[in-house]
């Protein structure tokens, strides 16, 4: 039975309480993510925070990143949400740079890290403010310039490499650069991470860098939350979404600046457990 790690010279197993944390966190990560990004700030703080190594950590969130992707991707594709085609198109230069991203990413800089992230979300804080000043293009007649692949790129090489904010620094290049109203924008967010994230769990799952028991119940509550929130997203209606944004942006932002403690909560969470 696995044996989990609450503080040094303690350990726990990993019984039906911490199993059902992982679940219960999973649905509310899933549905952080199809509506919005910023869910695996939750998941590999959390990990860490459960004892796992921050590179195991980082693959382990891969597992949940497929399966909440997928189930907002079949949603998102029935509901004709977003063109199939433009969706392939960004995909293979985000798959190229998946997998150069994931093959550095054994090592984590925190510093590089809180860098990257802290910029993503500036630049989504200064969308969620000044985005009525800005002419989106409605429905699917998107127009790729040849400057957008190599845009994508770059995020499929942050994506393999930490992945945590992603989905901001996508809907930042599809809702700025691309002019693409934000219902489309969160359709193909997770239509392109679903397409590249095997490649980068591949190249986790060679090194060993997987904890198959943390992933897979996390993984289940990702697929209840992102069908949850990818079935309910066009009632929700745009205003809603860009609120929800906001709200887990802030949070997040809160956690990178030091307001709050996102790895405290969940030790205190375990702690109590461990009791």
């Amino acid at each position: 039975m696995l044996l989990l790690s609450c503080e040094i010279g303690k350990v726990m197993e990993l019984d039906l309480g911490i199993t059902l944390i992982l679940v219960i966190s999973g649905i509310i990560v899933g549905a952080i993510n199809t509506l919005a990004g910023g869910g695996s700030v939750v998941t590999v703080t959390m990990f860490t925070a459960l004892g796992l190594p921050i590179t195991i950590a980082n693959g382990t969130n891969r597992i949940a990143v497929f399966l909440q992707n997928f189930t907002a991707t079949i949603t998102f594709l029935r509901k004709g949400a977003f063109n199939l085609k433009h969706g392939l198109l960004l995909s293979v230069p985000v798959i190229i740079g998946n997998i150069a991203g994931s093959l550095v990413a054994t090592h984590i800089n925190d510093s590089i890290f809180k860098i990257c992230f802290g910029v993503i979300l500036v630049i989504i804080l200064l969308y969620l403010i000044f985005d009525s000043r800005i002419k989106i293009k409605e429905g699917h007649n998107l127009d790729i310039k040849p400057w957008h692949y190599l845009l994508f790129l770059g995020i499929g090489f942050y994506g393999g490499y930490i992945y945590i904010g992603i989905g901001y620094l996508i809907l930042a290049i599809t809702l700025w650069a691309m002019r693409m109203d934000i219902m489309t924008a969160n359709a193909i967010k997770n239509f392109v991470i679903f397409v590249a994230t095997p490649f980068s769990l591949a190249v986790f799952m060679i090194n060993g860098q997987i904890d198959y028991l943390f992933g897979i119940p996390h993984g289940v509550g990702n697929i209840i939350g992102s069908f949850l929130a990818s079935h309910y997203a066009a009632h929700l209606g745009k205003g809603f979404i860009k609120a929800f944004t906001l709200i887990i942006v802030l949070i997040c932002f809160a956690d990178l600046v030091g307001l709050i403690s996102l790895h405290d909560i969940f030790a205190g969470m375990m702690a109590t457990v461990c009791e």
